[in-house]
Protein backbone atom coordinates (compact mmCIF):
# COMPACT_ATOMS: atom_id res chain seq x y z
CA UNK A 1 0.00 0.00 0.00
CA UNK A 2 2.71 1.92 0.80
CA UNK A 3 4.15 1.69 -2.34
CA UNK A 4 1.53 2.27 -4.30
CA UNK A 5 1.16 5.80 -2.33
CA UNK A 6 4.48 6.36 -3.16
CA UNK A 7 4.44 5.74 -7.04
CA UNK A 8 0.72 7.82 -7.15
CA UNK A 9 2.67 10.99 -5.31
CA UNK A 10 5.26 10.70 -7.75
CA UNK A 11 2.86 10.35 -10.49
CA UNK A 12 1.12 13.08 -9.41
CA UNK A 13 3.84 15.25 -9.54
CA UNK A 14 4.93 14.65 -12.98
CA UNK A 15 1.26 14.94 -14.22
CA UNK A 16 2.20 18.64 -11.61
CA UNK A 17 5.43 19.30 -14.05
CA UNK A 18 3.84 18.76 -17.41
CA UNK A 19 0.97 21.06 -16.97
CA UNK A 20 3.72 23.57 -16.30
CA UNK A 21 6.08 25.07 -18.35
CA UNK A 22 9.47 23.74 -17.66
CA UNK A 23 11.26 27.04 -17.21
CA UNK A 24 9.92 30.49 -17.60
CA UNK A 25 11.11 31.56 -21.10
CA UNK A 26 13.95 33.71 -21.44
CA UNK A 27 14.09 37.32 -22.50
CA UNK A 28 14.40 37.40 -25.63
CA UNK A 29 12.94 34.03 -26.43
CA UNK A 30 13.93 35.00 -30.20
CA UNK A 31 15.64 37.44 -32.95
CA UNK A 32 14.66 41.15 -32.47
CA UNK A 33 14.28 43.74 -35.36
CA UNK A 34 15.24 46.59 -35.21
CA UNK A 35 13.51 49.52 -37.46
CA UNK A 36 15.24 52.03 -39.44
CA UNK A 37 12.66 54.62 -41.11
CA UNK A 38 15.36 55.92 -43.24
CA UNK A 39 17.23 54.93 -45.85
CA UNK A 40 20.29 52.95 -46.70
CA UNK A 41 23.49 54.08 -45.96
CA UNK A 42 23.13 57.09 -44.05
CA UNK A 43 24.33 57.68 -40.52
CA UNK A 44 21.61 55.52 -38.76
CA UNK A 45 21.87 52.47 -40.58
CA UNK A 46 26.11 52.92 -40.35
CA UNK A 47 25.48 53.22 -36.27
CA UNK A 48 22.57 50.46 -36.25
CA UNK A 49 25.21 48.25 -38.03
CA UNK A 50 27.72 48.54 -35.44
CA UNK A 51 25.42 48.39 -32.82
CA UNK A 52 23.92 44.93 -34.38
CA UNK A 53 27.25 43.81 -34.44
CA UNK A 54 27.63 43.36 -30.86
CA UNK A 55 24.35 43.55 -28.68
CA UNK A 56 23.85 39.86 -29.99
CA UNK A 57 26.43 38.81 -27.49
CA UNK A 58 24.68 40.68 -24.68
CA UNK A 59 21.18 39.88 -25.37
CA UNK A 60 22.09 35.67 -26.49
CA UNK A 61 19.63 37.06 -29.88
CA UNK A 62 20.25 38.26 -33.45
CA UNK A 63 19.24 41.76 -33.61
CA UNK A 64 18.22 42.17 -37.29
CA UNK A 65 17.69 45.60 -39.16
CA UNK A 66 15.06 46.18 -41.07
CA UNK A 67 15.22 49.38 -43.31
CA UNK A 68 11.86 51.39 -43.70
CA UNK A 69 12.30 54.39 -45.01
CA UNK A 70 8.98 56.69 -46.55
CA UNK A 71 7.20 59.50 -45.70
CA UNK A 72 9.43 61.33 -44.00
CA UNK A 73 10.38 58.70 -41.64
CA UNK A 74 6.54 57.95 -41.20
CA UNK A 75 6.13 54.72 -42.87
CA UNK A 76 8.61 52.81 -40.72
CA UNK A 77 7.49 54.66 -37.24
CA UNK A 78 3.77 53.36 -37.98
CA UNK A 79 4.70 50.09 -38.11
CA UNK A 80 6.82 50.25 -35.14
CA UNK A 81 4.09 51.60 -33.58
CA UNK A 82 1.87 48.60 -34.84
CA UNK A 83 3.98 45.90 -33.87
CA UNK A 84 3.25 43.96 -30.44
CA UNK A 85 4.50 45.04 -27.10
CA UNK A 86 6.49 42.09 -26.49
CA UNK A 87 10.27 43.82 -26.51
CA UNK A 88 11.18 42.10 -29.90
CA UNK A 89 10.45 44.97 -32.31
CA UNK A 90 12.72 48.35 -31.38
CA UNK A 91 12.63 51.12 -33.68
CA UNK A 92 16.49 53.09 -34.35
CA UNK A 93 15.16 56.96 -35.07
CA UNK A 94 15.98 60.42 -33.97
CA UNK A 95 14.71 63.37 -32.24
CA UNK A 96 13.34 65.02 -35.30
CA UNK A 97 11.29 62.34 -36.42
CA UNK A 98 10.03 61.37 -32.64
CA UNK A 99 9.20 64.83 -31.27
CA UNK A 100 8.95 67.35 -34.00
CA UNK A 101 6.37 65.73 -36.96
CA UNK A 102 3.75 65.56 -34.76
CA UNK A 103 3.68 69.65 -35.31
CA UNK A 104 3.82 69.80 -38.93
CA UNK A 105 1.59 66.72 -40.11
CA UNK A 106 -1.14 64.04 -38.71
CA UNK A 107 0.57 61.05 -38.16
CA UNK A 108 -1.22 58.04 -37.21
CA UNK A 109 0.29 57.03 -34.19
CA UNK A 110 0.89 59.28 -30.79
CA UNK A 111 4.97 59.66 -30.42
CA UNK A 112 4.52 59.88 -26.11
CA UNK A 113 1.61 57.81 -26.10
CA UNK A 114 2.75 54.74 -27.95
CA UNK A 115 6.41 54.56 -27.65
CA UNK A 116 8.90 54.04 -24.43
CA UNK A 117 12.52 55.33 -24.71
CA UNK A 118 15.14 51.89 -24.59
CA UNK A 119 18.58 54.39 -24.79
CA UNK A 120 19.58 57.38 -26.51
CA UNK A 121 23.21 55.56 -27.99
CA UNK A 122 24.65 58.84 -28.69
CA UNK A 123 24.23 62.51 -30.42
CA UNK A 124 25.46 63.51 -33.62
CA UNK A 125 26.32 67.51 -33.80
CA UNK A 126 25.12 69.36 -36.66
CA UNK A 127 28.26 71.61 -38.15
CA UNK A 128 27.57 74.92 -40.22
CA UNK A 129 29.54 74.66 -43.36
CA UNK A 130 30.74 76.70 -46.09
CA UNK A 131 33.01 76.20 -49.44
CA UNK A 132 36.35 76.40 -48.90
CA UNK A 133 37.13 79.03 -51.03
CA UNK A 134 33.61 80.96 -49.49
CA UNK A 135 34.02 84.74 -48.97
CA UNK A 136 32.86 84.08 -45.43
CA UNK A 137 35.46 83.13 -43.21
CA UNK A 138 33.59 83.09 -39.80
CA UNK A 139 30.19 82.55 -38.74
CA UNK A 140 30.02 86.22 -37.82
CA UNK A 141 30.95 87.65 -41.22
CA UNK A 142 27.89 85.22 -42.49
CA UNK A 143 25.80 86.66 -40.08
CA UNK A 144 26.94 90.19 -40.78
CA UNK A 145 26.00 89.56 -44.62
CA UNK A 146 23.10 87.77 -43.64
CA UNK A 147 21.92 91.15 -41.89
CA UNK A 148 22.70 93.25 -44.37
CA UNK A 149 21.10 91.71 -46.71
CA UNK A 150 18.25 89.85 -45.81
CA UNK A 151 17.08 86.91 -48.16
CA UNK A 152 20.22 86.81 -50.20
CA UNK A 153 22.34 84.22 -48.13
CA UNK A 154 20.93 80.46 -49.79
CA UNK A 155 20.10 78.23 -46.59
CA UNK A 156 20.47 74.46 -48.19
CA UNK A 157 19.29 71.80 -46.01
CA UNK A 158 18.38 68.04 -46.20
CA UNK A 159 14.38 67.93 -46.29
CA UNK A 160 11.74 70.09 -44.38
CA UNK A 161 12.00 69.61 -40.23
CA UNK A 162 14.76 67.20 -40.85
CA UNK A 163 18.40 67.04 -39.04
CA UNK A 164 20.18 70.34 -40.64
CA UNK A 165 16.86 72.70 -41.15
CA UNK A 166 15.92 72.62 -37.44
CA UNK A 167 19.24 73.70 -36.20
CA UNK A 168 19.58 75.95 -38.90
CA UNK A 169 16.23 77.70 -38.67
CA UNK A 170 16.71 78.41 -34.66
CA UNK A 171 20.43 79.23 -35.12
CA UNK A 172 18.81 81.78 -37.89
CA UNK A 173 16.05 83.52 -35.81
CA UNK A 174 18.60 83.71 -33.11
CA UNK A 175 21.23 86.19 -34.96
CA UNK A 176 18.48 87.67 -36.52
CA UNK A 177 19.04 86.70 -40.21
CA UNK A 178 16.44 86.02 -42.80
CA UNK A 179 18.11 83.00 -45.30
CA UNK A 180 16.50 81.76 -48.65
CA UNK A 181 15.34 78.11 -47.51
CA UNK A 182 16.24 75.46 -50.00
CA UNK A 183 15.51 72.06 -49.58
CA UNK A 184 17.04 69.05 -51.17
CA UNK A 185 16.89 65.51 -50.75
CA UNK A 186 19.20 64.20 -48.05
CA UNK A 187 22.63 65.51 -46.92
CA UNK A 188 24.44 64.01 -49.56
CA UNK A 189 22.39 66.36 -52.16
CA UNK A 190 23.01 69.33 -49.89
CA UNK A 191 26.61 69.12 -49.77
CA UNK A 192 27.04 68.53 -53.61
CA UNK A 193 25.05 71.78 -54.27
CA UNK A 194 27.14 73.93 -51.92
CA UNK A 195 30.28 72.45 -53.51
CA UNK A 196 28.65 73.07 -56.88
CA UNK A 197 28.29 76.94 -55.43
CA UNK A 198 24.39 76.53 -55.92
CA UNK A 199 23.77 77.34 -52.12
CA UNK A 200 25.84 79.64 -49.19
CA UNK A 201 25.73 77.39 -46.42
CA UNK A 202 24.39 74.17 -45.01
CA UNK A 203 25.19 71.95 -42.07
CA UNK A 204 27.05 68.39 -42.18
CA UNK A 205 28.08 65.68 -39.32
CA UNK A 206 31.82 65.85 -38.86
CA UNK A 207 32.26 62.24 -40.75
CA UNK A 208 31.43 63.94 -43.64
CA UNK A 209 34.37 66.88 -43.16
CA UNK A 210 36.79 64.77 -44.00
CA UNK A 211 37.91 64.74 -47.41
CA UNK A 212 35.91 67.41 -48.66
CA UNK A 213 36.89 71.14 -49.74
CA UNK A 214 34.39 72.36 -46.45
CA UNK A 215 35.28 75.35 -43.93
CA UNK A 216 33.22 74.71 -40.84
CA UNK A 217 32.43 77.58 -39.24
CA UNK A 218 29.80 76.71 -35.93
CA UNK A 219 29.48 73.19 -34.55
CA UNK A 220 26.08 72.93 -32.97
CA UNK A 221 26.36 72.12 -28.69
CA UNK A 222 28.46 72.63 -25.80
CA UNK A 223 31.90 71.30 -27.17
CA UNK A 224 32.83 71.07 -30.33
CA UNK A 225 34.25 68.27 -32.22
CA UNK A 226 36.65 70.05 -34.58
CA UNK A 227 39.32 71.85 -33.31
CA UNK A 228 39.27 75.90 -33.69
CA UNK A 229 35.69 76.07 -34.20
CA UNK A 230 33.35 77.83 -32.21
CA UNK A 231 29.84 76.34 -30.88
CA UNK A 232 26.59 77.65 -30.67
CA UNK A 233 27.22 77.45 -26.42
CA UNK A 234 30.29 79.56 -26.61
CA UNK A 235 28.96 82.03 -28.77
CA UNK A 236 25.31 82.56 -26.57
CA UNK A 237 23.27 80.50 -28.26
CA UNK A 238 22.62 77.49 -26.19
CA UNK A 239 19.08 77.61 -26.73
CA UNK A 240 20.03 76.29 -29.90
CA UNK A 241 21.78 73.67 -29.14
CA UNK A 242 18.87 71.70 -26.71
CA UNK A 243 16.92 71.19 -29.97
CA UNK A 244 19.81 71.06 -33.03
CA UNK A 245 21.27 68.60 -31.92
CA UNK A 246 20.52 64.46 -33.12
CA UNK A 247 19.64 62.19 -30.39
CA UNK A 248 19.67 59.05 -31.98
CA UNK A 249 17.19 56.90 -29.86
CA UNK A 250 15.77 53.10 -29.48
CA UNK A 251 12.67 53.13 -28.82
CA UNK A 252 10.04 50.26 -28.07
CA UNK A 253 6.30 50.02 -28.79
CA UNK A 254 4.69 51.82 -25.62
CA UNK A 255 3.28 48.40 -23.20
CA UNK A 256 6.18 46.35 -23.30
CA UNK A 257 6.55 44.67 -20.03
CA UNK A 258 8.42 46.62 -17.62
CA UNK A 259 10.52 43.30 -16.73
CA UNK A 260 11.21 43.43 -20.90
CA UNK A 261 11.80 47.09 -20.54
CA UNK A 262 14.59 46.50 -18.09
CA UNK A 263 16.36 43.62 -19.84
CA UNK A 264 16.42 46.14 -22.98
CA UNK A 265 17.69 48.99 -20.80
CA UNK A 266 20.38 46.77 -19.19
CA UNK A 267 21.33 45.56 -22.54
CA UNK A 268 22.40 48.71 -24.10
CA UNK A 269 24.48 50.11 -20.71
CA UNK A 270 26.62 47.07 -21.11
CA UNK A 271 26.64 47.71 -24.83
CA UNK A 272 28.13 51.18 -24.05
CA UNK A 273 30.60 49.27 -21.59
CA UNK A 274 32.01 46.57 -24.14
CA UNK A 275 35.39 47.33 -25.60
CA UNK A 276 34.71 46.25 -28.99
CA UNK A 277 31.67 48.79 -29.51
CA UNK A 278 33.57 51.10 -28.35
CA UNK A 279 36.48 50.98 -31.21
CA UNK A 280 33.94 49.89 -33.69
CA UNK A 281 31.91 53.50 -33.11
CA UNK A 282 35.34 55.55 -32.55
CA UNK A 283 36.43 54.07 -36.07
CA UNK A 284 33.12 55.42 -37.75
CA UNK A 285 33.76 58.81 -35.63
CA UNK A 286 30.72 58.26 -33.83
CA UNK A 287 30.49 59.29 -30.21
CA UNK A 288 28.99 56.71 -27.51
CA UNK A 289 27.26 59.49 -25.47
CA UNK A 290 24.82 56.75 -23.51
CA UNK A 291 21.59 58.17 -22.22
CA UNK A 292 19.38 56.00 -20.11
CA UNK A 293 15.55 55.39 -21.50
CA UNK A 294 14.05 56.67 -18.40
CA UNK A 295 16.34 59.95 -18.36
CA UNK A 296 15.97 60.10 -22.36
CA UNK A 297 12.22 60.07 -21.97
CA UNK A 298 12.20 63.04 -19.72
CA UNK A 299 14.67 65.06 -22.31
CA UNK A 300 11.27 63.91 -24.66
CA UNK A 301 8.64 66.28 -23.01
CA UNK A 302 11.00 69.11 -23.16
CA UNK A 303 12.36 68.52 -26.95
CA UNK A 304 8.09 68.69 -27.61
CA UNK A 305 7.33 71.74 -26.50
CA UNK A 306 10.57 72.87 -27.82
CA UNK A 307 9.69 71.92 -31.28
CA UNK A 308 6.19 73.29 -30.73
CA UNK A 309 7.35 76.69 -30.69
CA UNK A 310 9.87 76.52 -33.38
CA UNK A 311 7.29 75.48 -35.76
CA UNK A 312 5.17 78.02 -34.36
CA UNK A 313 7.13 80.83 -35.11
CA UNK A 314 8.09 79.47 -38.98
Amino acid sequence: MRLLETTFVALAAMVGLAATPATAQTFPERPITMIIPLGAGGSHDLNARVITSVLPGILGQPVVVQLMPGAGGQTGTAAAAQAPADGHTLIFTHNFIDQLQQFVTDLPYEPNEDFVSVARPNTAQPILVVRGDSPFATFEDLVAHGRENPGDLRFGHSGNWGAFMVPGLALMQAVEVQPTLIPYQGGGPVIQALLAGDIDFTFAFPSVLSGQDLRPLLAVGETSPVEGVPTTDELGYGDVSEIGIMHRVVLAPAGVPEDRLAVLRDAFSKLDEDPTYQTLMERLGENTDLMGGAEYDEVRGRQAERYRALVDSF
